[in-house]
């Protein structure tokens, strides 16, 4: 279906409900034949609709069905396929109209069919001319209660009244539906409406100066609507707009103002198909998001490649920071932040994993490292909607200057270095142990009074590593994975494989602290052996202020020693001593060969594999030998047969 919406690609399909003998098959056969047919099957098969009785010629397929019981399962499977529901009534049977209400409107509910819904009241030939009723009456009070309904009508299939208008109004409400775009009950236009509009204002606005001139209406219109407008017409707009709303034109043009004023009166006048047409033409969906044709299809990648940001994408990024940093204060703060994503559906970063992930300065405004730092973790686990929202607030290069793919982590560890530029640090520990401390310090959050347990593995947070000595520059993104999550996040093959390194904190004041963080440390390596997803381990000795449990240094020593791994590392967030400990996070993922922890398993399993190859590498000497002997053998009977 052209523009999208549609659950039936071939065009809009529409199922006709309600009791029984409200006119529903008799409905559907005056609309195919524009005649009325007295002799009716109980339930049609499946009706084509010509084309050319729809201005958008979109093919419309309408549904017959029965509200017998026998037939309920086939009636729930239709409704769930449908794209509109047309409900009908008998207008000369009033309990008819009450049942919507009282069934039919709350069971699509209860089904979950979110769908628009068109209320048809039948055979109006045949109410009591002497008790007229308002349509608008009977019907307010059901619209207010169900929103989802999108029109009311009445028709008669015997008179040929308003049947093809009946099915006008389904397609149109599936092609050009209100609810994204307009709020009833306020009247005004909703705000990812208007954030796709402003967008589309600014992609227009080519001088950039707030204000689209006669030129610039003009070409819209051409892109949009394929016909210019005359010089009178434009004056014409404007003026509307001017009486209305003063501001909504200044001496440069039509203001962002009076565009979004302009289709909010399109849409009152129920002309919503302009509107649509404008967010179609520059890519929207009916979620008023960039439709699927819009964006790239999803990386082909295996599972330990990883996504991030190409040099081009981070100078667009920069310069967009500075441009919506008004104050010049070198943070963004909440409202310079909003405004910069107004031109969205939302703000990504209101929700987890993002908010609150990176660093901010003391008045909580984002800084430079920060924003970007935002951007590398929303390439990192989700590239494809990274680069929607790059393209929302401005970005014109394809996916490939702004996203690379990098090496497959398994092949870093052959290279014996990396070339990543991001990453990930998966965070294990038991409760209570520091681990979310060990996050909030990252990017310089204070030190909390109070233990909060994390009850969620989507705590995320990411900044800056820099080398002082090398200058170099790394993002690190580092991921608690709460004790109670362990099990089920490792009985995926592929759970380690976006892991750059792990880092096991325990607190090294209570032995059964360590004991626990040992247990995982054994469970990670096992299954990093198994899945071949080794991945570099560090230890990290948690509240350091605290004394030591007794043999915590001999455990730890032989620990890391049978595992060959480094020492635990002892760091105090409450003291702010994090011993240098996320320069050797990254240190370690630069080097990724390194620090791959060894388990009792793996050793035995690695000389398993040693015995294996030698005793072929004996098998393959002894077949060279023997192979050497039958050519002599074969060299000394062909010398002696000729001697003889």
């Amino acid at each position: 279906m052209a523009g999208g919406g549609s659950k039936n690609p071939g065009g809009v399909r529409i199922v006709v409900a309600g009791d029984a003998k409200t006119g529903k098959s008799c409905l559907v056969l005056a609309a195919a034949s524009d005649t009325f047919t007295p002799n009716v099957p109980p339930v049609l098969p499946p009706t084509r609709l010509p084309e050319d009785m729809f201005p958008d010629r979109v093919p419309v397929t309408v549904i017959d069905t029965s509200s017998s019981p026998e037939n309920r399962n086939k009636l729930v499977e239709e409704l769930k396929k449908a794209d509109a529901i047309v409900l009908t009534y008998a207008c000369d049977r009033p309990a008819t109209l009450d049942r919507l209400s009282s069934f039919w409107l709350p069971e699509l509910r209860r089904l979950e069919v979110r769908v628009p819904v068109i209320v048809v009241g039948c055979m109006l030939d045949k109410r009591d001319e002497e008790y007229p009723i308002s349509l608008e009456q009977v019907m307010s009070p059901i619209m207010q209660q169900f929103r989802e309904i999108e029109t009311c009508i009445e028709c008669s299939a015997f008179k040929i009244i308003q049947v093809a208008e009946v099915f006008y109004y389904a397609q149109k409400a599936v092609l050009h539906p209100t609810a994204p775009l307009f709020d009833q009950e306020a009247q005004t236009l909703k705000p990812r409406c208007v954030r796709a509009l402003k967008r589309i204002f600014i992609l227009c606005d080519h001088d950039r100066d707030g204000a689209l001139s006669d030129e610039e209406l003009n070409d819209f219109q051409v892109k949009c609507f394929n016909a210019p407008l005359q010089p009178s017409e434009i004056s014409g707009v404007k003026r509307v707009v001017q009486e209305k709303l003063p501001e909504g034109v200044n001496d440069r043009g039509l203001t962002l103002t009076g565009f979004l004023f302009l289709h909010a009166l399109f849409i009152e006048k129920g002309r919503l198909e302009t509107t649509w047409t404008v967010l179609r033409k520059f890519g929207y969906n009916n979620e008023i998001r960039l439709a699927d044709d819009r964006l790239p299809p999803p990386f082909k990648r295996h599972p330990d490649q990883s996504a991030e940001l190409t040099n081009d994408a981070v100078d667009f990024l920069r310069g967009i920071f500075f441009t919506y940093d008004i104050d010049g204060d070198g943070s963004l703060r909440t409202p310079e932040v909003e405004d910069l994503f107004s031109t969205a559906p939302e703000n990504p970063w209101n929700e987890a994993p993002y908010k609150d992930a990176a660093e901010k300065n003391p008045l909580g405004g984002l800084t430079v490292d920060g924003f970007l730092s935002e951007w590398a973790l929303m390439a990192l686990l989700d590239p494809i909607r990274c680069f929607e929202y790059l393209i929302y607030i401005g970005y014109t290069g394809d996916i490939s200057s702004a996203i690379r793919i990098t090496r497959r982590r398994r092949l870093d560890r052959k290279k014996q270095q990396s070339d990543r530029n991001v990453y990930q640090c998966f965070v294990f520990g038991p409760k209570e142990a520091g681990k979310s401390t060990i996050l909030d310090s990252f990017p310089g959050r204070p030190f909390p009074e109070d233990y909060v347990p994390t009850t969620t593995d989507n705590h995320y947070v990411v900044h800056v590593v820099v080398d002082q000595t090398e200058g170099t520059r790394k993002t690190l993104v580092l991921r608690e994975i709460p004790e109670d999550h362990v099990e089920k996040f490792l009985s995926s093959k592929d759970a380690l494989a976006s892991c750059d390194v792990a880092i096991f904190v325990h607190d090294r004041s209570r032995e059964s602290s360590w004991k626990r963080a040992t247990e995982l440390l054994h469970s990670v390596a096992s299954q990093g052996e198994s899945t071949g997803y080794e991945v570099p381990c560090l230890i990290a000795a948690a509240k350091d202020d605290l004394d030591p449990y007794p043999t915590e240094i001999q455990d730890s020593t032989r620990v890391s020693q049978d595992l060959g791994i480094e020492a635990p590392i002892p760091i105090s967030a409450k003291l702010g001593d994090l011993n240098n400990i996320f320069r050797r996070i990254v240190t370690a993922a630069e080097h990724p060969h390194l620090s791959i922890p060894e388990t009792e398993a793996g050793k035995s399993r690695k000389q398993y594999h040693r015995l294996i190859n030698r005793s072929l590498m004996f098998a393959s000497v002894g077949a060279a030998i023997a192979v050497v002997g039958v050519a002599t053998y074969r060299v000394y009977a062909a010398r002696k047969n000729s001697s003889g």
